[in-house]
This record gives C-alpha cells, structure tokens and sequence, in this order.
C-alpha cells in the first residue's frame, strides 16, 4: 500500500481492477478544503490514459512491474511464444495483449510488462517500426510515380498496409506499428 503523498512518475498501482502507471502527477493544497492529487495514468494492459483526482491520504495498491526483453519465437493459435534473451525462458501470451500483432515478424525483440507477484504478462510492446517484406501487391502503373496515390498490400506477416505505387512484390519496406502505415522502402 502506497499512501497518495509518495506517488511519483513511473509508479505502477493497482486500481479500477487494472495496473496503470503515472505519467504525471500534481499535488493541489487548496486555500479550502482537503488536499488532492491530480494524475494521469496510462493503463499498462490496454495502453489508454486516463486522468484521475485522488484524496489526499487515500491508499493504492503498489504494483512491482518488471520489463525484460524478449524476442518473438512463434504463434500457436490465439497464443504468441516468446523468448527472454538473457535467461533463455519462455511464456506466452494471449493475442488480445499484443497491440497490433499483425505487425510481430519470428524473431523480432520486443519488450514484455509482467507483474512480478504472479508472473503474469500486462502487455506487449511492438519497436516503433519494423521492417517486413511485402509479399502480395498490385503492379505499379509506370508513369504513376509522382503522384502520392497508394495501392493496398499484404506483408510477409499477412498483415495489410496501403503503399506507393512504386513498391514491388519482394521489396522491404519500414512500417510504423502504433499507426500501422508505412514509412519508408528499405534499400537491400
């Protein structure tokens, strides 16, 4: 239990049956009244942010988060397997804690949350980019080039992205995964 004077930023509590973490915080004393909190709270499940005023001298519930990375082995199912890459240990976790999954390629590093008092994973977090193969696309028109139109395409991960025209079956391309748009084409 962690009295509301000692909240800080990266604190981790438990309330409204999630785990949020502080983004920021603001001690209000009013000239009238009782002291409160201010605070924004990113919930590490789902990622949403909420604002929240806490009484001061309310109790919350301190929540040990540990962030490791792991590095993405396969999927089984609705179930992804990952790897820790300094101690070699697995888990897996459900499809519905990876946001944006479409995107998770065999082998790639991303970065698990899990509560260290049962060793259940809070969520997944993807690199901000990732560069995938695109495995299905339209051809270009040639002459088209110049404009910025876009033409949909499938990804070695089966996910589907809009690209320029100019891109070819074959060609790596970098893909923002919070938006799900593409950036950029790799040149091999």
């Amino acid at each position: 239990m962690v009295p509301t004077s000692e909240i800080k930023k990266g604190l981790c509590i438990r309330y409204n049956n999630d785990i949020y973490k502080v983004i920021d915080f603001l001690h209000v004393k009013p000239g009238k009244g009782p002291a409160f909190i201010r605070t924004k709270l990113k919930s590490v499940t789902s990622g949403r942010v909420i604002d929240n005023t806490f009484t001061s001298g309310h109790k919350l519930d301190n929540v040990q988060v540990i962030t490791g990375r792991y590095q993405f082995l396969y999927k089984e199912g609705e179930t992804y397997h990952f790897m820790h890459s300094e101690d070699f240990n697995q888990i897996h976790v459900l499809e519905n804690l990876i946001e944006n999954a479409q995107f998770l390629k065999e082998g790639a590093f991303t970065q698990i949350a899990i509560d260290s008092s049962d060793s259940t994973p809070l969520s997944v977090e993807l690199p901000a980019s990732v560069i995938l193969e695109v495995a299905q696309v339209e051809p270009g028109v040639k002459g088209n080039t110049a404009t910025n139109a876009m033409k949909p395409a499938t990804l070695e991960t089966g996910a589907q992205v809009n690209v320029p025209l100019f891109i070819h079956e074959g060609d790596q391309i970098k893909v923002d995964t919070q938006k799900g748009v593409y950036i950029e084409r790799v040149k091999k």
